[in-house]
Order: C-alpha cells, then structure tokens, then sequence
C-alpha cells in the first residue's frame, strides 16, 4: 500500500519506536529515526531493516538539540512526527528529577520549535497512563481528570501533554494526537526486536526474562498489601506490536479527526496483577523463576486499567494478542539475544 508520508520517529531505535517503525513502513509509510543512543542500541535499526527488508535512514543526535533538530528537519521534508523520545524509568525519575524534566519536556519544546519553523503540523506524543495518577475509578477513560502526578516520569507526560493543547491554541495548523500507552510488554514474533534495556531493567517484563534467563539472581515484586486480589499492583499489560499499530491509525487519522488535540487510552481493558503475570510466565513458557515479595517502591500506583473505547470507536483500534502472547514473544527475544537455543 502507498503511502507519502514521511515520517519522523524520535526515539525510533527504543523498544516502542522500533516496533512502530517497522508497522509503518509496512504500511507504506516512509521512516526517518532519530536517536541519541543513550538508552537503545544500533541493532535495533539493524532489527527493523531485517524485518522490512528496507533500509532505514537514521540521524544520531538528541531531541533536546535545537540546532541538531533544524539541520534534520531542513534536510528532510517530513510530513508528521511521531515523538517517542523520552527517559521513561518512574524509580530513576524519583530519584534524578532534574534529568527527566531537562531530556522529556526539553525534548518536547525543542522538537515543536522545529517543527513550527519547517511547517510540519502532525504529531503523535507518546504519553502514559501515569499521567492519571490515582485514579477516582477503574477502567480508567480519557475524561479522567490529572491526579497529582505520582512521579516526576508522569509528571513530565503531563507537562507535555500541555505543553500541545496551549501550542495548538496559539499555532492554529498545529494537530496532535496523545496516546496514553498503559503497560507495553512482549517482542516482534519475529524475535528481532524487542525490549533493550540498558543496564538493570526498569520494567516488569525484561526482569522476569532476564531472570529466567540467569541474568538476574531474583525478581522482586514490590509489594503484596495493596488493594488487588493478591496484594501486587494490577496493571494493564499490552502487546508492543498492537500498540505500535495504534500509532499508524492515529497518523492516519490525525487529518480527520474533529478535535485538533484528540487523546487515547491505550490499554486492554483488563486488569492483570505482577504476580499473576508472574505465575503466567512460568505456565506459559515452562521456565521457573526465582522470586520473593519485597517492600513497596516509591512512585508505584496501585491499581490501573484502561477503558479502550474510544480508541476503538473513533480509530478502529483494538489489542489482538493475548498477554501469553506478549510473554511468549518477550522471552524468545530474551533467548536470542542470549543465544540460548
């Protein structure tokens, strides 16, 4: 299928980027990455041009460089940008505020800038369920209103997220979509790509591969005496390649849709709690893992879910693998970065 667009991915080596990027390039789409490299690796461009079979231009350089962004943008004549680049670790945040608003919300203001200077009035913000807080009720839907952020992470997705809505009152071409992700997990079935962290994982799902794997000696789970059935935190965990769809619908729709600052929930509706997602991991793949109940973590939220309706009314959007999917996916890409037949 034609198509073209050119599309700018920041952050487009990361775990979502990726993912992403190969979904709109098989659409037609035509991609440019860029990426500082600082929390993703160069195989991962390496994993999309495989998986395309197309070669992908990629910039390296930060989001938060203006004079870096201007000479991309004047080299290229995108027609949207999609904008992933972001730290997105809520226990570093807590404990390194400073960067987290400097590289999220400076990236965000410099990338606009750019994009005000060359006339390019598309964009897709990669934004979080953090930005709900606490919230009153579960599922959780797009009119909830912003609790007092629980991390300085979620509050920099607020931050940005306001940052568009007062750019789109003063820049009348501007439109955006924000889509509010909740728990992204699993890899490309392909086992190409997938989620990279750099150094001790900062998510669910790579610690419990990497422990299956011996890579860590032990997974905790952060708590056991909140409000769920079992006391863990309930999340709601998504598949990397059903959310990486949901951006190509978005880009899709950016044009039509009503609202010229339009935001979605992205989520599967259901609540899982970790160590329920634990129990299924082992069930799923046949692999035992090591792990005990610890003390609550800082910035953690209790219980959050999505209501996904919306998406799914206005994009046509809706989550098609299984959790045992995305934990299948997610530990045949840990086995193939380890080498482990």
């Amino acid at each position: 299928m034609a198509n073209s667009k050119k599309v700018l991915l920041t952050g487009g080596a990361g775990y979502i980027g990726s993912h992403t990027a190969v979904e709109l390039i098989q659409q037609g789409f035509d991609v440019v990455v860029l990426d500082d490299f600082s929390r993703s690796e160069k195989r991962m461009v390496d994993g999309i041009e495989r998986i395309t079979g197309r070669k992908v231009v990629c910039y390296q350089g930060s989001c938060t460089d203006e004079k870096f962004l201007d000479t991309v943008f004047s080299k290229e004549n995108f027609d949207s940008v999609i904008h992933f680049a972001a730290y997105k670790s809520v226990n570093e945040s807590v404990q390194q505020p400073l960067l987290y608003y400097q590289n999220n919300v400076g990236s965000m203001t410099a990338l606009l800038k750019a994009m005000e200077k060359f006339h390019v009035n598309e964009i897709i913000f990669s934004s979080s369920c953090t930005v709900y807080g606490e919230p009153d009720r579960i599922p959780v839907d797009e009119s909830a209103p912003f609790k007092k952020a629980e991390s300085p992470y979620g509050a920099t997705k607020q931050m940005c997220e306001r940052i568009l809505e007062d750019c789109i009152q003063a820049n009348q071409p501007l439109r955006s979509v924000s889509l509010r992700y909740f728990n992204p997990v699993g890899a490309h079935p392909s086992a190409l790509i997938g989620e990279l962290p750099i150094g001790t994982p900062s998510n669910l799902v790579p610690y419990v591969t990497q422990t299956a794997a011996g890579i860590r000696q032990k997974l905790t789970v952060f708590g056991n005496d909140y409000n769920t059935p079992d006391g863990s935190c309930m999340r709601d965990f998504i598949h990397v390649v059903d959310l990486a769809k949901a951006h190509v619908m978005a880009l899709q729709k950016v044009v039509a849709l009503e609202n010229r600052n339009e935001v979605f929930n992205l989520g599967t509706g259901i609540g899982v709690t970790v160590l329920d997602l634990v129990k299924r991991f082992i069930k799923t793949t046949g692999i035992p893992l090591n792990y005990e109940v610890g003390p609550r973590r800082a910035g953690d939220v209790e219980k959050i879910y999505a209501d996904p309706a919306k998406a799914a009314n206005i994009l046509g959007w809706r989550t098609q693998l299984s959790l045992e999917d995305s934990l299948l996916h997610a530990w045949q890409w840990e086995k193939q970065i380890r080498g482990i037949k």
